[in-house]
């Protein structure tokens, strides 16, 4: 599966506007050591039935239908902690400690990559679920020129997951509740639709679409290497590095897989397009552009995280990050802009209650996010449902291009 985006013309558009109780807990996580804000630390109620992650500067909002016992909070290279909920809700003060690993002796034993690598994806079966499954997600897509926001969309969605040895083909999303938020100055005049949008997070789970990486005629493509051991809940992982050792007509990825050093259930999977020859990044990124526009691809950057809950491994997090510069021609300066997009599954649902997306419900890999939602003015927009708390950035932008559009 490609990341594809175009990029069009930003034109003004004409907008519509367009539960039970809960706890809401709220905080923020840090460093214990240094007090430096934590982003994308999993947070979870008991047995994950309601999960988010901390934004970019380390808050977090959690809703649950019932006051948890407890929250847990899990983060590559810290020491997940558990913290009991008594009469404060909101303002926690979260400090992780940073984990140390030693080198043990099934680290000195299993030394071979592949070798781990291939036990690994034989016991994909044994960790990741056999039946149909289903997840609630919040989805979040947002494009920066320079450092403003020029657009915003966001989603609750519903993704269906066939089991792990059918591949990603019959998976689907369907989305629940959205809304968009476009710049409407007259100076943005480049916006960014990326194609298949909350359809990413399912062509990208590389433990399910082996078409992405773990396959075999894939792997050959890279040289391996064992790299030092990290600690993600309280469990050591093997960390295997790979960087391309051939050079193709397409890009490859350089990265890290992560791997449970006792259940061998890929944990993490970091990946960085290759930007060496720029001409294949661009062919690989961009499915149209206006005429006379030059692009510059300077980023193309995956995380995809996997959590256990009773005993079954299930992709919790992805995050994508693009960076690219636009001039047009015969002009001076160009334009540095960044197209970012996130998804954090935020409950399982019961397996009595999983069913499949009908095919007019669910979300087309062709398809954009932007066109399926449209702006809103609710003060109470997501009411019960989970969501990846905005930045303090975020939210400013937020209400700046709500004023923007409702002004014009």
């Amino acid at each position: 599966m490609r990341i594809k985006f175009l990029l069009f013309l930003l034109l003004p558009a004409a907008f519509v506007y367009g539960q039970s109780d809960i706890t809401v807990l709220t905080g923020r996580v840090v460093d214990r050591q240094s007090g430096k804000k934590l982003a994308h630390v999993s947070v979870s109620s008991p047995n994950g039935r309601q999960q988010t992650v901390t934004n970019d500067d380390g808050e977090f909002l959690l809703k649950t239908p019932d006051r948890p016992a407890y929250i847990e909070f899990s983060h590559l290279g810290y020491h997940t902690r558990r913290i009991n909920i008594g009469a404060q809700t909101e303002g926690l003060t979260v400090r992780l400690m940073p984990s140390a690993i030693q080198l043990d002796e099934v680290v000195v034993m299993m030394n071979d990559p592949m070798s781990v690598l291939n036990a690994a994806i034989s016991k994909i079966p044994d960790n990741y679920s056999m039946q149909p499954s289903m997840m609630h997600c919040f989805y979040r897509e947002t494009a920066q020129k320079g450092s403003r926001f020029i657009a915003i969309s966001e989603a609750v969605t519903d993704m269906y997951k066939t089991s792990y040895n059918h591949g990603v083909r019959s998976d689907a999303v369907q989305i629940i509740k959205g809304r968009r938020l476009l710049s409407t100055r007259a100076k943005d005049t480049l916006g960014v639709k990326l194609m298949g949008g909350p359809v990413i997070p399912i062509m990208l789970d590389v433990v399910k679409n082996s078409e992405v990486l773990l396959n075999a005629e894939e792997l050959l493509m890279y040289s391996l290497k064992m790299e030092i051991p990290e600690r993600i809940d309280f469990r050591p992982q093997f960390v295997i590095s790979f960087v391309p050792q051939y050079i193709l007509d397409r890009p490859l990825f350089r990265g890290k897989f992560y791997i449970d050093q006792e259940t061998l259930a890929f944990t993490r999977v970091e990946m960085h397009l290759d930007m060496d020859d720029r001409a294949k990044a661009t062919e690989y990124m961009l499915v149209h552009k206006p005429l006379g526009l030059r692009f510059n691809p300077r980023e193309l950057t995956t995380t995809i995280n996997y959590q256990t809950t009773n005993n079954v491994t299930h992709i919790s997090y992805v995050r994508n990050v693009m960076r690219f510069k636009c001039d047009w021609k015969r002009h001076l300066f160009s334009s540095a802009y960044t197209l970012t997009t996130e998804m954090v599954v935020t409950g399982l649902v019961p397996p009595a209650e999983v069913h499949a997306i009908r095919s007019r419900d669910s979300f087309g890999t062709r398809e954009y996010f932007y066109d399926k939602v449209s702006f809103f003015d609710e003060p109470d927009f997501w009411g019960a449902y989970n969501i990846i708390e905005p930045t303090e950035s975020l939210e400013h932008a937020i209400d700046k291009l709500k004023k923007d559009v409702i002004s014009r």
